[in-house]
């Protein structure tokens, strides 16, 4: 095991604080992928910034009408909040669509946005992979790629984000809230994820230090139905 720093801030200026004077520091929120990768020795952060102490557990209205969803909200809860299964229902049927129950339980509105990539290249630290090791090669183009990217892709990776949830969102034209050394800013969620181009190692556009601290949802329009339908092989 390598060793790691853990801090477990209670505001969120303190949590970014710490990410920005840490070296190789990451936030931690169910711990479902980052901590996966760490066993595997994909990730090797320096310091865990423990944010499940944060005031963002909360799923609340927009004085616009619309909702507000902070980032430490567990899937299991937001699939099951009878505003987002009346108003929202696609999200709810993501969410449920996208994990075993024991993984809802766990995982995070931000942390579910923020997970890597299902590659297994990217996951077996023996195979080179341009997303874990910039300019080392993808294997996946000529190898085990049936799941991968059959749009969006570049020369320098095939993989694919595997969130449903970041999908319904992006039908629903939510907006992720970023916290970060300079302040705040908001991005739509079609634009915060990159397609890989030239540097798949990176997959948002957070920068270096940025928290996400809640996703917000517009208000939806009078009449509006909406249903999320998944293909794969377990279906």
């Amino acid at each position: 095991m390598k060793p790691f720093g853990y801090q477990r801030p209670t505001t969120t200026t303190e949590a970014v604080r710490l990410c920005a004077e840490g070296t190789g520091a990451r936030f931690l929120g169910g711990g479902t992928n980052l901590v996966d990768l760490m066993k595997l020795g994909v990730e090797e952060p320096g310091l865990l910034i423990d944010v499940t102490k944060l005031p963002l557990d909360r799923v609340a209205p927009a004085p616009d009408g619309g909702l507000r969803i902070g980032a430490t909200v567990r899937n299991s809860d937001l699939a099951a909040h009878p505003d987002v299964r009346r108003d929202y229902p696609v999200l709810t049927q993501a969410l449920l669509a996208g994990a075993s129950g024991q993984l809802r339980n766990t995982a995070t509105t931000g942390g579910n946005l923020l997970q890597r990539t299902r590659c297994s290249y990217f996951q077996d630290v023996s195979k080179p992979c341009n997303k874990r090791l910039p300019g080392s090669g993808c294997p996946a183009r000529e190898g085990s790629h049936r799941d991968l990217a059959i749009l969006g892709h570049s020369a320098e990776c095939v993989a694919t984000n595997p969130s449903d949830m970041a999908v319904a969102l992006a039908a629903l034209d939510a907006t992720v809230v970023l916290l970060g050394p300079e302040g705040e800013r908001a991005v739509p969620v079609t634009e915060f994820h990159r397609l890989p181009g030239e540097n798949p190692d990176q997959d948002t556009v957070i920068r270096p230090g940025e928290l996400i601290t809640e996703v917000v949802l517009p208000p939806p329009a009078p009449g509006t139905v909406s249903r999320y339908r998944k293909a794969r092989d377990r279906a």
